[in-house]
């Protein structure tokens, strides 16, 4: 098991330069546009934009504990203000990924229907939230899948050995959820899933992101052929780069991952970089495209509460977070497939409860 710390390009300290789990929970568009008194339509509207689940009420009662809270300090606040929660808090950020359609034939999508998750990670955040890590669970990971609640009503069977993001193809948000409470015995406070075609969106509002790639990208399923070396990508190519897995590595899903972490944190320098408080039309573009391409548990679907989290980790920096794979090893049934590696992968997440 590898964990690293996330630092700048020159290792220094990042200091207060890019909010990492703002942009990963996708809170910082909310809080800027929040905190310039935007006027009440813009923020109908953008409130409006996100989309929720009621995961609470679907799973009911039968799931691992919540964390212990951390109560606030009192007088922490202003009594116009109440003060941001600083408990320890765990997250699933689902990055789903749908190739129908026109529009998403033409962002480099392939030829299968519907939406998949291609991206999943588990972002848990310490008490007094200063420091974080953030697990990526690979999509081709083969693991017990419980019974889910099915939108259509009754519920599905419980299966053995099936892919990991056929939860969310089998039973969405819910069925994704209660997949990796099963998995990891943590309890997931919060859901997040992010559009992929709406992250094309906000790449394009930033005005594109810049990365570095160690090895040529030569990937016809996603339509993406790069030089190694040092690209500036608009939303298009950004999304090939998500999507890609065949051009690199051992084209497995390993690889995606790791391209997934760089364009995180490029996108992250992107929107540090960029002065939004100074044009009110970009900070429109970059908050309209986040709350438009994003789907909540019912405990994060509005502006406020989104806001209340951004507030909680204004003290958490670049180098207070750590980004790991979940360990896995290649599956003893399927040499295209990955299993867990126990006891480390379990000895991880116990150390998130």
């Amino acid at each position: 098991m590898t964990r690293h710390e996330e630092h700048g390009e020159d290792g220094r300290r990042a200091g207060r330069r890019p909010r990492v789990l703002k942009a990963a929970g996708l809170t910082l568009a909310a809080a800027l546009v929040l905190g310039t008194g935007t006027a009440g339509w813009v923020y109908w509207h953008l409130d409006d934009n996100i989309k929720s689940v009621d995961i609470d009420s679907a799973l009911g009662d039968n799931r691992p504990a919540k964390s212990v809270t951390t109560p606030t300090p009192s007088g922490s606040a202003s009594a116009s203000a109440s003060p941001p929660p600083t408990g320890a808090v765990n997250i699933l950020v689902l990055g789903s990924d749908s190739r129908s359609g026109e529009e998403n034939q033409e962002l480099g999508g392939g030829d299968s229907s519907g939406a998949r998750s291609d991206t999943a990670m588990v972002v848990h955040i310490d008490a007094g939230r200063t420091s974080a890590t953030v697990v990526s669970i690979p999509r081709d990971t083969l693991v017990t899948r419980p019974s889910c609640p099915l939108s259509s009503g009754g519920t599905s069977a419980a299966a053995y050995g099936v892919m990991f993001n056929s939860a969310y193809s089998l039973g969405g948000p819910v069925c994704a959820v209660k997949t990796v409470e099963a998995i990891t015995d943590v309890r997931m406070d919060h859901y997040m899933e992010v559009d992929f075609s709406g992250f094309a969106k906000l790449v394009n509002a930033l005005g594109g992101v810049t990365v570095t790639t160690d090895e040529d990208i030569d990937d016809d399923d996603s339509h993406l052929h790069l030089a190694a070396g040092t690209h500036h990508l608009n939303g298009k190519q950004a999304l090939a780069l998500a999507r890609t897995r065949h051009g690199i590595g051992d084209g497995s899903d390993l690889g995606r991952i790791k391209l997934q972490q760089k364009l995180v944190k490029a996108l992250l320098e992107q929107i540090a970089a960029t002065n939004l408080l100074t044009s009110p039309g970009k900070l429109y573009e970059v908050a309209d495209a986040i709350t438009g391409s994003l789907t909540t548990d019912t405990g994060l679907n509005s502006l406020a509460e989104l806001t209340a989290l951004g507030r909680s980790l204004e003290g958490l920096t670049a180098d207070q977070v750590e980004t790991v794979t979940m360990p896995v090893v290649t599956a003893p049934s399927d040499p295209n497939r990955v299993v867990a590696q126990e006891p480390a992968a379990s000895k991880l997440w116990t150390s998130l409860k």
